[in-house]
């Protein structure tokens, strides 16, 4: 079968599309016969050998996190699982991921595709959308009537982030840059920031719930917007790289997230596609022989939104 590797961590470049073994389902696995997976930036990272520590991954690895795709083989054990099946996941972190036409996944993080899309444009929901709702519900505790704020928004969790929380019941304020405003105020925000001209703290001129910060901002700006949040409130980070601030005087709590695979999760996730409460949204769709080059675009910052990876077989 085809897949892309690395056989060594560095620049875009030692990505390989390539020939190798089938591979064959163990005990409590499945093999899948991949529609797509889609392209994070957490791939890069690993590529580049930027978490060998946090995430030790055997070389040659294949990157690939989030998984769309049809049920292949059986491995022993397995139960609730049929060949044929439709299915999505966020693969183990460590583990090879999909960039290929063929991948194995425990069963116990799959859960059934979602029916109103295209299975490989349901490649584009794992990862982002259970790092939104994890965020939002698991540790913002974000509930109807209440306001949050999400810093990012323009970007694939953002734009997942701004709907469930919209779906919740909150005021949602979101910040974006121009070449994304009109999507984040179409994905439901009620207020849209414009962070390049306007300083986010300043432009809260009241005090939230919830930040969800999804931005790269100096620590500086990140403490600044833990001061908008209300006494008792939480800022939930995603940028691990910088710890979120704290609050003790006012009991506002700083959570770094690191997303986990959930296929509970991803079934509610599943449901609100299902229901039409809930978009996919997809800016690009690109063979996996290709992959090498979107990693090139994406480290010159040439990837906007969220790009599915297809194998030529799909």
């Amino acid at each position: 079968m085809k897949a892309v590797r690395f056989h060594e961590y560095g620049a875009p470049d030692v990505l390989r599309y390539e020939d190798m073994e089938q591979p064959v389902p163990s005990s409590g696995q499945v093999r899948i016969r991949v529609a797509a997976t889609s392209f994070n930036g957490i791939d890069a990272n690993v590529r580049a050998g930027n978490m060998r520590g946090p995430m030790p991954v055997v070389l040659p690895h294949t990157p690939g996190r989030d998984v769309a795709g049809t049920v292949d083989a059986l491995g022993e054990g397995v139960d609730g699982l049929e060949v044929g099946a439709m299915v999505i996941g966020f693969l183990p972190m460590t583990d090879d991921g999909a960039s290929a036409e063929y991948v194995l996944a425990p069963a116990d993080v799959l859960t059934p595709a979602p029916t109103s899309i295209p299975l490989s444009d349901a490649a584009a929901l794992p990862l982002v959308g259970l790092t939104a709702w994890q965020a939002l519900f698991e540790h913002g505790k974000l509930a109807a009537g209440q306001r949050v704020l999400i810093n990012g928004a323009g970007g694939a969790v953002g734009g997942y982030a701004v709907q469930l929380a919209k779906n919740a019941g909150a005021h949602v304020i979101a910040t974006a840059s121009p070449r994304s405003g009109e999507a984040v105020k179409s994905a439901g925000a009620d207020e849209v920031v414009d962070h390049t001209t306007t300083s986010v703290a300043a432009a809260v001129t009241e005090p939230v719930d919830v930040v969800l910060n999804l931005a790269p901002v100096d620590p500086a700006e990140l403490t600044a917007l833990a001061a908008v949040v209300r006494p008792g409130g939480v800022l939930v980070n995603t940028t691990v790289w910088m710890p979120a601030p704290s609050d003790e005087e006012r009991g506002v709590r700083g959570i770094d997230l690191f997303v986990r695979s959930d296929a509970g999760q991803l079934s509610q996730l599943v449901g609100l596609v299902d229901g039409g409460k809930l978009r996919v949204e997809i800016a690009e769709r690109v063979p996996l022989d290709g992959l090498p080059a979107l990693h090139a675009r994406a480290a010159d910052g040439a990837v906007h939104g969220k790009v599915v990876v297809v194998p030529a077989t799909a």
